[in-house]
């Protein structure tokens, strides 16, 4: 499967432009190291297993797509440019955290969100996450939709589009991932790092304008959330993974903020998509 995608101006390093045509593909043993890199770019230096969850989503190749480069036809014959057509430069998959129920990298992700929600959030919080995550009748599905920084946010409106279809035709033909009452969302988000966050305000809904969103489509799922949070991964960032973040020389926090979306309002986040990312 290849889904055209129009060509974007794509900034490498903080000068240099350059204009790249991407094409969504099936996910396959190719993305593997591709797909890795980006989840650790999410995840840091947290608890979670990404090389099964990177092999999870690669078997479960029904559901999932890669954005890689257009093929360009030239004459170049050069030895890399194999390497090039292969570089992952985002994905989208979902994995089912109740069907995944026993694997390592489902119960190490439910264990990370569930302690960062015991230490920036009040009790009634923590025991609504719990009962959502543990109830096998309502499956919750963690959403990932992660691409390079510089990606523009117009590649994603396809993606969550074919995202959906993929799994209305898993739902109709009894395949893994078809069923989700609720889809996880742990979304990149920054905050300015002169502001005062304690713990206790970390844990409370932020008004929007406060959070920038590394996936800028993100924050229509933030507003549809029935369930969110933000933590800090200031400590887990200073790696090249991490980056260092400022916006007009304003230092930013890191953070991942945590969103549980019931699946019914999903076709009112995808027309919002449509009406921000069409061109």
């Amino acid at each position: 499967m290849k889904l055209p995608m129009m060509g974007r101006s794509f900034f490498l390093g903080c000068e240099k432009e350059v204009n790249i045509e991407f094409e969504a593909h099936s996910i396959s043993d190719n993305d593997y190291n591709g797909i890795k890199k980006l989840l650790q770019q999410l995840f840091l230096k947290a608890p979670v297993n990404t090389a099964e969850l990177t092999d999870t989503l690669i078997q479960q190749n029904h559901i999932g797509s890669t954005i890689k480069q257009a093929e360009v036809q030239e004459d170049s014959g050069g030895d890399d440019d194999d390497d090039d057509e292969d570089e992952v430069f985002g994905f989208i998959s979902l994995l089912n955290l109740t069907e995944r129920k026993g694997t390592q990298c489902a119960e190490q992700i439910k264990e990370l969100i569930l302690s960062r929600c015991e230490k920036n959030c009040e009790q009634r919080v923590v025991e609504q996450l719990d009962k959502i995550l543990n109830d096998n009748t309502k499956p919750v599905g963690l959403l990932l939709s992660e691409r390079f920084i510089n990606v523009p946010p117009q590649i994603a409106l396809p993606m969550h589009q074919q995202l959906q279809k993929e799994l209305t035709d898993a739902q109709r033909t009894n395949k893994p991932c078809g069923k989700c009452h609720y889809y996880l969302l742990i979304s990149k988000t920054f905050t300015e790092a002169t502001k005062s966050n304690s713990k206790r305000r970390e844990g409370r809904s932020q008004q929007k304008e406060e959070l920038m969103f590394a996936n800028a489509e993100e924050e229509f799922f933030y507003e549809k959330a029935l369930l969110k949070f933000n933590y800090s991964v200031q400590e887990e960032s200073d790696t090249c993974l991490g980056g260092r973040w400022s916006f007009d020389d304003v230092p930013m926090k890191p953070l991942r903020t945590v969103m549980i979306i019931p699946a019914d309002g999903i076709n009112a986040i995808m027309d919002k998509l449509k009406d921000y990312l069409s061109l």
